[in-house]
């Protein structure tokens, strides 16, 4: 038998919890001395611990607990709850992280307003390209809606290519219009050049057509940090007079398995 102290501390939780979930009947304990009201715990009553505290976590109130535990959910079935309620969590801490780097990337904005060296940007034509692409719409022109819908968009036409033996003839290109359904959705456009020879298959064959002037800059990073060199291109155009001609397209230079590590060229079509 334990004393209360003892038992809090083998269940990591407090003392007062402990007393809390006896006054509720959740976890009383298994002897109160008649005389002095201590309460005694045997190590036994730590599975239902450990049951009421993962439920906890899960997001149940103490009263779903009590039903949960008084109709003997099994450990897989708890498992299988935990296994979830993870998954869950994992996906809060990715949109967590996704949003943090949206605002630094806002910060880094901020901070860089003004200083982008002119010579940085680059006016050239963009020769036309045959590619095999596949398409998706994305809710907005944000990074946090781009970047979830074409990572996965390159993923799949990568092993459609593989599984149809064609070998991409260049780097991979991004580009962008206005979806069909209006609003502010955008066609989102995964592509990888390919030699003449290749054939329609479970992807698209497009001709890109020549773009006679574009303001091209590059960018170093992950993609998800893309807004101030974006602002900054814009900015560019703005101050030199010209007009952009529509969204910009991303040939992505380098690509190895760290993003932070990626080199983008933004290619701005002008007027």
């Amino acid at each position: 038998m334990f004393t209360i102290g003892d038992f809090a501390r083998h269940g990591r939780v407090s003392v007062r919890m402990l007393r809390h979930y006896d006054a509720i009947g959740l976890l009383p304990p298994a002897r109160v001395d008649t005389f002095t009201g201590y309460r005694s715990y045997e190590a036994a009553q730590l599975t239902r611990l450990n049951r009421i505290i993962a439920l906890k976590d899960l997001g149940f109130t103490l009263e779903q607990v009590r039903q949960i535990l008084d109709e003997k959910v099994g450990a897989d079935e708890l498992r299988g709850m935990l296994r979830l309620r993870r998954a869950e969590l994992e996906e809060a801490q990715a949109a967590a992280a996704a949003r943090l780097a949206q605002v630094e990337a806002r910060l880094r904005t901020i901070e860089s307003e003004g200083r982008m060296d002119a010579h940085d940007v680059v006016v050239k034509r963009i020769e036309a390209v045959r590619v095999a692409e596949l398409s998706a719409t994305a809710e907005n022109f944000g990074p946090d809606r781009i970047g979830p819908v074409v990572g996965p968009l390159f993923d799949e036409l990568c092993r459609r290519l593989e599984r149809a033996g064609v070998t991409p003839a260049g780097p991979a290109v991004a580009y962008y219009d206005d979806a069909p359904e209006g609003g502010e959705a955008v066609r989102v456009h995964a592509a990888l050049p390919v030699g003449p020879s290749v054939r329609a298959g479970d992807f698209d064959l497009v001709d890109l057509p020549a773009v006679e002037r574009a303001a091209t800059l590059v960018h170093r990073g992950s993609m998800d940090e893309v807004l101030p060199t974006a602002q900054a291109l814009a900015a560019w155009i703005d101050t030199q007079d010209h007009r952009s001609a529509g969204y910009a397209r991303e040939l992505y230079l380098e690509c190895p398995d760290d993003p932070r590590q990626w080199v983008t060229e933004l290619q701005e079509p002008l007027v």
